[in-house]
């Protein structure tokens, strides 16, 4: 599950959790406000459903949420009874100070600190009017008290849910920071992999390209009896090859970033796997290799890079994520083209668990430049097999 629909999900619920609360604390503020603050039925009805819908409201809309809140919650205490007891809380009954305190931790949490501070200013304001208008309805020491307790608790909501807030958010923001440098990784890794391609193929039709162009210049030297058309025509392949080695060199500049040094050692193909496996044998690695190539040297040298790249990248892998298992490589060689298959048993230790992807991306990149194919995939057994054929012509 990706993080978007992760967030949307707990969202969801998060509203569902909060309808149910108002529900519940509807379905007490209106029989405690009717029965024990004698309160008409319809205004209970009607000011409880506006208390208890407004932290719904304040999600999208803050300021009308804040208008359904502070309005009603200012004429709740109002209409009372003269004769009420004077031993229950007024002007904030119990469930008006919690819906109070939802409301305020609601807007704070989803809107920001300026915003619910403005419902938590207006409603303890706007209590202190109903006892200046009905000083009979209850006696000063229980309405201070009363106003205390109130200011008191929606205080401390108010500062936890500033405090919530900010750590979600900044965890939110953490999280898109994360997803970005991942997302450049990727994108710099796999530039690095083209780039490298390049140099390997820049380095292939280079050879040949001076090859062809040394042929064509000298041509008149060790044939001296060549006609004048002839001569001419060499000219201009040579001029040809010496223009195509210039536009690739122009090219792979392009492509190479200016902290990339050019390799200046030798590519690596076929006949150097042997010493690849040695290399991971004396990591303590089982490695088992089945070499059938009699022509190596015929084959081109595109080819040969690939199939070095292409069980290298395998041992690593197999090397990384399945530690302690057996690893066979075969080298399959024939007048048409070149079979690797690199397989390796079920992991016995602790594997990394921290892979982009880019290593597969990378051959499958290198099977495309040669038309090959290649299969990698996970074993009945437990293990992974990848199995290339490479293509050429003897």
């Amino acid at each position: 599950m990706d993080r978007p629909r992760g967030r949307l999900e707990r969202r969801t619920i998060a509203v569902i959790i909060l309808a149910a609360v108002m529900v519940v604390l509807f379905s007490i503020i209106v029989p405690i406000h009717t029965g024990l603050y004698g309160t008409y039925v319809p205004l209970a009805f009607l000011l409880g459903a506006a208390i208890c819908a407004a932290p719904l409201v304040a999600l999208t809309h803050p300021r009308t949420g804040i208008a359904l809140f502070c309005v009603p919650i200012f004429l709740l205490p109002l209409f009372v009874a003269a004769d009420r007891d004077p031993f229950w809380p007024w002007p904030w009954s119990v469930p008006a100070l919690l819906a109070f305190v939802v409301f305020v931790a609601v807007v704070t949490y989803q809107h920001g600190w300026r915003l619910g501070l403005i419902p938590l200013l207006i409603s303890l304001a706007g209590s202190l009017i109903a006892p200046l208008q009905f000083p009979q309805a209850a006696t000063a020491n229980s309405v201070t008290a009363d106003l205390i307790v109130t200011a008191s608790i929606t205080g401390v909501a108010y500062l936890l849910a500033v405090l919530l807030a900010g750590r979600v958010r900044l965890g939110e923001e953490l999280d898109r920071e994360r997803e970005v440098s991942a997302g450049e990784q990727s994108r710099r890794l796999m530039v690095e992999e083209r780039t490298r391609i390049a140099r390997e193929l820049h380095d292939v039709v280079a050879h040949s390209m001076s090859v062809i162009q040394v042929q064509a210049s000298t041509a008149r030297y060790r044939m001296p009896n060549l006609p004048a058309d002839a001569i001419a025509e060499f000219d201009d392949l040579a001029a040809t090859a010496r223009g195509s080695l210039t536009e690739m060199r122009r090219l792979l500049g392009v492509l190479r970033t200016e902290d990339q040094s050019a390799e200046l050692a030798p590519q690596q193909g076929i006949e150097d796997i042997p010493a690849l496996v040695d290399s991971i044998r004396r990591a303590g690695v089982d490695v088992g290799l089945e070499l059938i190539a009699a022509h190596v040297a015929a084959a081109p040298a595109g080819v040969q890079i690939a199939a070095f790249r292409i069980v290298q990248e395998s041992l690593s892998n197999a090397v990384r994520h399945s530690p302690g298992s057996s690893i066979s490589v075969r080298v399959h060689m024939d007048d048409v083209t070149v079979r690797l298959r690199v397989h390796n048993t079920t992991s016995t230790g602790e594997a990394s668990t921290q892979s982009s992807g880019h290593g597969l991306r990378g051959m499958q990149e290198r099977v495309a430049l040669v038309n090959g194919s290649l299969e990698a995939g996970p074993d009945a057994d437990g293990g992974w097999t990848v199995n290339a054929v490479l293509p050429w012509a003897a």
